[in-house]
């Protein structure tokens, strides 16, 4: 006669992934969650406005004037007789595309030279930080001149002079990361399985490096977009007719006594966009940090 004996058993608790994880610590974040919502509106409303309304950017009516906000002009109207919405949505546009690409150049080439300068080390590691040292010695405001005295005074400048300069501190945070990487176990059986160098960093040092990527991309944007505004501030950003929030914040600057709204809703919509934009990186900044995974 034999018995039966009863084990229980507990049901197992499904593994999650570190990136749903994150996912799920940001989704609790309020601030973060509301930071990229308000984002998100903005970004909308800045492509899909300019398609919806009537108006463009550059129609003028002298006789009209400077009038504030009313039914027909919802934010009122420049010296020029220029709707201001119009303006302000298309200088969104403006705004927003130096920020995203300038960030992408400088993540491009950050990440590359970081990556490589920890990952070889030694001489070469030296050198090339060295050479990071002496860029970041020159002034940003000369040398944007200077670019803009050789090559004139085009749009595509902004993307090169603003990620010439933004790629160094994310070379600086590639390299950090990649250097305590590079002790770790797993790159060290990488390397006795045979894999290349180039290998190794694609598949194996960037990814786990991508979440202190993801990081400072989110705070990189705005402080890009700070720039593009302090350049149009300066006037060597974009030119008239084309708008951006740093333009119409100059000239809402020049006729702030008469005008006031022309400096109102612009910095009100630049301000707008840097806190969402800072929310949303101080929440991804949270979630992605390995040590509150067990949180």
């Amino acid at each position: 006669m034999s018995l039966a004996v009863e084990i229980p058993t507990e049901p197992l608790e499904r593994g999650t992934s570190l990136w749903w994880d994150a996912w799920h610590r940001l989704a609790k974040n309020r601030l973060a969650v509301g930071g990229g919502l308000l984002l998100l509106l903005l970004a909308l409303a800045s492509f899909l406005g300019p398609l919806i309304l009537s108006q463009s950017y550059a129609t003028q009516d002298l006789q009209l004037g400077a009038i504030g906000p009313r039914a027909q002009h919802w934010f009122g109207t420049d010296t020029l007789g220029r709707d201001l919405l119009v303006r302000v949505l298309y200088g969104g546009q403006i705004s927003m595309a130096v920020g995203l690409c300038a960030t992408a150049v400088a993540l491009t080439i950050g990440v590359i030279y970081g990556t490589t300068a920890g990952f070889i080390g030694g001489r070469v590691d030296a050198v090339m930080m060295r050479i990071v040292d002496i860029i970041f010695a020159l002034p940003f405001t000369v040398f944007v001149i200077l670019l803009m005295v050789f090559f004139g005074r085009r749009f595509v400048l902004l993307f090169a002079a603003i990620g010439a300069v933004q790629w160094l501190t994310m070379a600086r945070i590639v390299r950090g990361q990649v250097k305590s990487l590079r002790r770790m176990e797993f790159i060290e059986a990488a390397e006795a399985l045979g894999l290349r160098k180039a290998q190794i960093i694609v598949r194996h040092l960037i990814p786990n490096a991508l979440g202190s990527i993801i990081v400072y991309a989110t705070l990189t944007v705005p402080s890009v977009m700070l720039l593009e505004a302090f350049l149009s501030f300066l006037g060597l950003g974009v030119q008239p007719p084309m708008s951006s929030w740093g333009v119409l914040i100059n000239e809402g600057a020049a006729n702030m006594e008469e005008a006031p709204w022309l400096l109102i809703f612009p910095g009100l919509a630049l301000a707008l966009t840097l806190f969402s934009l800072n929310f949303l990186g101080d929440g991804l900044r949270d979630a992605l940090d390995p040590r509150a995974s067990k949180d």
